[in-house]
């Protein structure tokens, strides 16, 4: 009984700093699926004739905001896309996402702040997980209508390739995150899927399965929106 207790001791000491590290991309899939589950529970929240209109969902949970010299923004999310040729599909496994920015007109202190971004039609789409995309130079975007009667036609709307939404401080609006970068997390994919794989063979290619910290983002999505709504033409482009 001893020298069990003394190996699982053992184990213990040498261990933690290895089990945090295998950990921490699972907190954040987790983390992920349960601010979505939050703000899609907001009453005036994202509309769901938009969402059913999406080909991919970016969630990025607690952007943090800094000032040294100038304003900025970083944060660690995920990004899940329609599976199919013409994005016709249940959702894909996440690939793990950063958010970044500078001096981008949103700063509030030293508030964290949660996103989600829709992302509105299969340029989009195919883009964003193959490259480091400009929000505003490189993909079109704008502050999401918020709502669950708003109108999913407006210009602003059929014009934007990427629809932004935050929540800070209990509050939840559309905001614009033009100037800000999104990209491919490689290191935190390689740790959470055990070896190199890019965004675009994760969520297009269906190179691995939904890991079990990123089930309840999925299954939600799944729930909620199980098929793309988008007129069936666009999605052929």
């Amino acid at each position: 009984m001893k020298k069990t207790f003394g190996f699982i001791l053992v184990l213990l000491l040498v261990f933690p700093s290895f089990a945090a590290d295998q950990t921490r991309e699972q907190k954040r899939l987790e983390a992920c699926g349960q601010v979505f589950k939050e703000i899609l529970d907001i009453p005036d929240g994202i509309p769901k004739e938009l969402l059913n209109k999406a080909e991919c969902v970016i969630v990025i949970p607690s952007v943090l905001k800094f000032a040294i010299g100038v304003g900025g923004d970083f944060g660690r999310g995920a990004i899940t896309c329609r599976t199919g040729e013409h994005f016709t599909g249940s959702w894909s496994a996440p690939a793990l996402f950063a958010l970044e920015g500078g001096n981008i007109g949103f700063q509030l202190g030293g508030t964290a702040t949660d996103f989600v971004l829709l992302v509105m039609n299969p340029k989009g789409a195919k883009s964003i997980p193959g490259s480091k995309v400009k929000l505003g130079a490189d993909a079109s975007a704008a502050a999401g209508p918020k709502g669950r009667t708003a109108a999913a036609d407006t210009d602003i709307v059929m014009r934007a390739e990427v629809l932004s939404y935050s929540r800070a401080r209990g509050l939840f609006a559309g905001i614009s995150l033009e100037g800000s970068t999104l990209r491919s997390d490689g290191s935190a994919n390689r740790k959470m899927y055990g070896h190199d794989l890019s965004a675009k063979e994760i969520v297009r290619q269906g190179k691995v399965g939904v890991p079990a910290s990123a089930r309840e983002l999925i299954s939600l999505l799944n729930k909620t929106s199980p098929k793309n709504q988008s007129d069936p033409k666009s999605l052929q482009e």
